[in-house]
């Protein structure tokens, strides 16, 4: 019997070493999950505020964009106005002006028998007008217009008179 219990108390002894021997290596095991766990944490907060510090400056981006796309949209709108005024502005011009570049009415043809516009011999098939307007010229019909009973005038002066008509 006292072998027995020796062999037991061996066997318990050894039992108790590996049982020391595991929990030596579990706690190692413990304090190296923990570093993990703390080294994971620790990068997780460094995500965490680098995930906030880009989230902020995407709201910043997004501010400052949509800041500049209104002022870019204001300045179309006024591009846009000025582009009115200054077609309103160029069709007032070309209202003052279009008559300007029409052709002064030539002085009257030192021969009196041809017309003042075309120099259309003046026959008996083709009658005289006198233009009874600026130019005071000799026209054929075809050069002159009927202006009722203030006779009859030559087409440049009628569209001096008269710019609409052309």
């Amino acid at each position: 019997l006292p072998q027995r219990l020796a062999s037991l108390a061996a066997t318990a002894q050894e039992e108790t070493w590996q049982s020391r021997q595991q929990l030596q290596a579990q706690r190692q095991e413990m304090a190296r999950l923990q570093e993990e766990l703390s080294r994971a944490r620790q990068d997780g907060e460094r995500w965490a505020s680098a995930l906030q510090r880009a989230q902020r400056e995407a709201l910043e981006r997004e501010a400052t964009r949509g800041a500049e796309q209104a002022r870019q949209q204001e300045l179309i709108r006024d591009m846009k106005g000025r582009l009115l005024e200054l077609l309103r502005e160029k069709d007032a011009l070309w209202q003052k002006t279009e008559g300007i570049d029409t052709p002064v009415p030539s002085p009257v043809p030192r021969d009196p028998g041809l017309c003042a516009r075309c120099h259309k011999d003046f026959r008996l098939l083709s009658r005289r007008y006198s233009c009874s307007r600026l130019c005071q010229g000799k026209v054929c019909h075809t050069c002159s217009v009927d202006m009722g009973k203030h006779g009859r005038c030559c087409l440049i002066c009628y569209q001096q008179r008269h710019p609409q008509a052309t």
